[in-house]
């Protein structure tokens, strides 16, 4: 699925071909995990997927912008965003991959 994206179905069909549960099962299971990851971000917790990496909501204070456009000064009202820190198996992987020739995808010949 290079260049794709990964959708919660895709995750369930993950699921499903890898453990061998029932596709519903599979389905309640991420939605589950997703719940449950939001519902501590929600909550201001962290949460740290060994490997893979962070999720973390930082504060932000309030701040003065400018309008491109116009040069205007706006402020910019506080708000809490989230923030997701690799982990370093996780950057090394991607780097790796980087490196190393990737595979052919669907070649046609004529």
């Amino acid at each position: 699925m290079a260049g794709g994206t990964i959708t919660r179905a895709d995750l369930s069909e993950a699921v499903y071909q890898e453990v061998g549960l029932s596709r519903n099962e599979s389905a309640e299971l991420v939605e589950s995990v997703l719940n449950e990851i939001s519902d501590a971000l929600v909550r201001g917790e962290m949460v740290k997927l060994s490997s893979f990496g962070s999720f973390s909501v930082r504060e932000k204070g309030e701040r003065i912008g400018r309008n491109p456009k116009t040069g205007e000064e706006v402020p910019i009202l506080p708000r809490r965003v989230l923030v997701f820190r690799a982990s370093h198996v996780l950057k090394n992987r991607i780097n790796n991959a980087l490196s190393s020739p990737a595979p052919a995808q669907n070649e046609v010949e004529a």
